[in-house]
C-alpha cells in the first residue's frame, strides 16, 4: 500500500504530541494523515477518547492505517468494537501498561485492561526497554497476544521528543516498510 492509497490516523496520547514529536513531525510528512484530536488532552475519557477515534475510522474513505503513541495505542484498541470500517493496519508504539498501578498518572488505567486476543489485522509493536509507562515484557506479551511483530527499540524510554525521537528516522524507516506490505 502507498501513502496515497490510505487514511492514515495519527492517535497521540496523554497530552497529545507536540510540534517536535516523531508523530507531529510525521503527519506533516504523511500526505493523507491526520490527526484524532481530543477535547481534553491533558484529562483522557476513556469514552470520549474511543468515541472520537471509533468517529475518525467510520468517516475514513480509503483503508485505514493506525499510528498510535503511548495512550494512543490503548484509545485504539479500546474502540475496535465500535469501529464499522475494516482496519488494514496498525503500528503501536510504546504501549503503556493500562493496568498496572504503579504506573503514573492513575486515569492511565481507566483505558485498561487491553483484551488480549489477536487482532483482526496485521500490526507491528514497537518498544523500548526503558519505558517508564510499561516494561518490555508486558508489551512482548501484548505483541503475543495480539499477534503483532515485536520491535525492540532498545533503551529508548518512552519513545517520544523527550527522549531524543524528534523525526526518528528509524521509526519511519520501520513504518515505511509495514506499509508496502498492507493491501489497499
Amino acid at each position: 500500500m502507498k501513502v496515497a492509497e490510505a487514511d492514515i490516523l495519527i492517535v497521540p496520547g496523554y497530552t497529545n504530541s507536540g510540534p517536535d514529536h516523531w508523530q507531529s513531525r510525521w503527519q506533516g510528512r504523511l500526505s493523507t494523515a491526520r490527526r484524532v484530536e481530543q477535547d481534553a488532552w491533558a484529562k483522557p475519557v476513556r469514552e470520549d477518547w474511543t468515541a472520537r477515534f471509533a468517529e475518525a475510522v467510520n468517516e475514513a474513505t480509503r483503508p485505514v492505517v493506525v499510528i498510535a503513541h503511548s495512550l494512543g495505542v490503548a484509545t485504539a484498541l479500546q474502540a475496535l468494537p465500535q469501529c464499522n470500517k475494516k482496519i488494514a493496519g496498525a503500528f503501536l508504539v510504546a504501549p503503556p501498561e493500562v493496568n498496572n498501578p504503579r504506573v503514573r498518572p492513575k486515569h492511565l488505567m481507566t483505558f485498561g485492561p487491553y483484551k488480549e486476543e489477536p487482532l483482526e489485522f496485521p500490526s507491528i509493536v514497537v518498544a523500548s526497554r526503558n519505558d517508564p509507562f510499561g516494561s518490555f515484557e508486558h508489551a512482548g506479551d501484548m505483541a503475543n497476544a495480539w499477534g503483532s511483530m515485536l520491535i525492540d527499540a532498545g533503551e529508548a524510554g518512552h519513545i517520544n521528543a523527550e527522549s531524543g525521537h524528534g523525526p526518528w528516522p528509524e521509526g519511519i524507516m520501520v513504518f515505511a516498510n509495514f506499509l508496502t506490505r498492507l493491501q489497499p
